[in-house]
């Protein structure tokens, strides 16, 4: 925790190599959070050296608690980065109405994907499912939430979501991963 408060006071004072050094530890993990959002590598990359310049841009601004409140404060730079490049494009592809029946995965259809398979299932959604999917499923934000990021309704939201589910379930049975059918009342 030492290290990191030092290494946030030499942020603010604007060291290359304090910058080097946060680059290093968090690239690699971040590059990864803007592949699940952006397919093409090259704009994942991008992204996230943007993310990381406004990060040093603000760091003087941030005020430091401890590490995970740090590790959130840089995740959550970049995940604004990947949104605002996705709006730039233009490429959301959000479709309000559900029209899917619903599909539940068997309780052991997962535990045989590992976490590469999954990933790779996860960035062939559309660009609106697999946004809506990742913010919710993955980072845990809110309908509410996501519908003020992404300038949509919570309904919409809502409806990408399911989706997303319902594509990534077809998907799994093209694999041949088993899902039962559930009751609508």
């Amino acid at each position: 925790m030492k290290e990191t408060a030092l290494l946030i006071k030499e942020l603010k004072r604007g060291s290359a190599v304090a910058q080097k050094c946060l680059f290093n530890y968090k690239a690699e993990q971040m590059l990864l959070l803007c592949r699940r959002y952006v397919k093409n590598e090259q704009d994942a990359e991008e992204i996230m050296l943007d993310g990381f310049y406004k990060i040093f841009k603000a760091i003087s601004t941030f005020n430091y608690h401890n590490e995970a409140g740090l590790h959130a404060w840089i995740k959550r730079v970049i995940i604004n980065e990947c949104l605002m490049f996705l709006r730039k494009k233009n490429v959301f592809n959000i479709v309000t109405e559900i029209s899917s029946e619903e599909l539940a995965l068997e309780e052991e259809a997962l535990n045989n994907l590992s976490a590469a398979e999954i990933f790779n299932l996860v960035v062939q959604l559309p660009v609106g499912y697999r946004t809506v999917f990742n913010l919710y499923v993955v980072e845990g934000i809110d309908h509410k939430e996501i519908a003020i990021l992404m300038g949509i309704s919570e309904s919409t939201s809502k409806s990408q979501l399911c989706r997303a589910k319902t594509l990534l379930q077809k998907m799994l049975l093209k694999q041949g991963i088993g899902y039962v059918k559930r009751k609508s009342y």
